[in-house]
């Protein structure tokens, strides 16, 4: 079978959730080769769960320089394996860096992109939710190797256990005159919750929880749950919880088993963020909020009563079970 490429993204220790995803989706197009970039020994770190995870091969590029610069290293890194290899296509995870890094590639190799797909079938039919949200297509590249972009969470790990060859890539010296350096890194607090792209159930807050103490009321019931918090561009506006969660069109997207969105009216550009979540629960005092529309399961009334009410109820079920 043809092999398909997968961008690894990881933090130096761990391969995200996403890169798993990314390897269950390539088994339906090809043999998964997982294309690590990163200082010399990461590759070694990662190929264990990488194989478990199901890929056949694992093409270490590795260098000092893929710790200075941003982007430009795996886009060499991913260029290299293209040519080396013909892929049937290469996926890369629709983070902000993923759809950088997927645009350079689909340039240089003159090649078709496809973005935020949320599936794809064996014959590389992608689907795509587009306009914020407002259409559903189905797109394929007929001219080149194709690049997608993949939507965290819109797809499940699978374990395939199994061996991965490692083939090395040597990275070409980086042009400081053309590519951005990184001078400083700073890492945002981690907390015990889980990453908000990777999370199996995310709560949310809107401007209807009144402001930042309000928000101590998502953090509860995220917690019971065991989940992520996020926020709408509202409340991030407005000062109420921090823009690294913000869910939305231009903050996160997100796709989890549960969604809960508290006091959140369902603006296009937040939908957009978190519509291909499995099942939704909105609680919102207006009746005619738009995201009770698209909501599995809605709450019409006063989210400082009824969160609490869920927050209890999901403590004393976890309690007994």
């Amino acid at each position: 079978m043809p092999e398909v490429l997968v961008l690894v993204d990881h933090d130096g220790e761990h391969a995200n959730k996403s890169t798993y995803e990314l390897l269950a989706v390539a088994r339906r197009l090809g043999d998964p080769g997982a294309v690590v970039v990163g200082t010399p020994g990461t590759a070694t770190r990662l190929m264990e769960s990488l194989a478990r995870y199901g890929a056949t091969s694992v093409h270490a590029a590795e260098s000092k320089d893929a710790a200075e610069f941003l982007v430009t290293p795996a886009v060499d890194a991913l260029e290299l394996a293209v040519r080396d290899t013909s892929p049937a296509a290469v996926l890369v995870s629709a983070t902000t860096d993923g759809r950088e890094v997927a645009a350079r590639l689909a340039a240089r190799l003159g090649a078709g992109l496809l973005i935020d797909a949320v599936d794809l079938d064996s014959s590389g039919v992608v689907t795509q939710i587009v306009f914020g949200g407002s259409y559903t297509v189905r797109s394929q590249v007929t001219h080149g190797i194709p690049v997608i972009t993949v939507r965290p969470g819109a797809f499940e790990p699978e374990e395939h256990p199994g061996e991965a060859a490692e083939r090395t890539i040597t990275l070409p010296v980086v042009d400081p005159a053309t590519s951005a350096r990184v001078t400083d890194r700073r890492t945002a607090p981690a907390g015990d919750r889980p990453g908000l792209t990777e999370a199996t159930v995310v709560v949310s807050g809107g401007r209807g929880v009144g402001g930042a103490d309000g928000f101590e009321l998502v953090e509860q019931l995220a917690d019971a749950l065991g989940g992520a918090v996020g926020a709408s561009r509202a409340a991030v506006d407005a000062g109420y919880y921090p823009h690294r969660f913000q869910v939305g069109q231009t903050g996160k997207t997100v796709s989890p088993q549960l969604y809960i969105a508290l006091g959140i009216s369902g603006a296009i550009q937040h939908l957009a963020g978190m519509q291909t979540s499995k099942t939704i629960v909105a609680v919102n005092k207006d009746p005619e909020a738009p995201i009770l529309d698209l909501a599995d399961y809605g709450v019409v009334g006063d989210l400082f009563a009824v969160a609490p009410q869920l927050t209890r109820e999901v403590a004393a079920r976890r309690a007994v079970g």
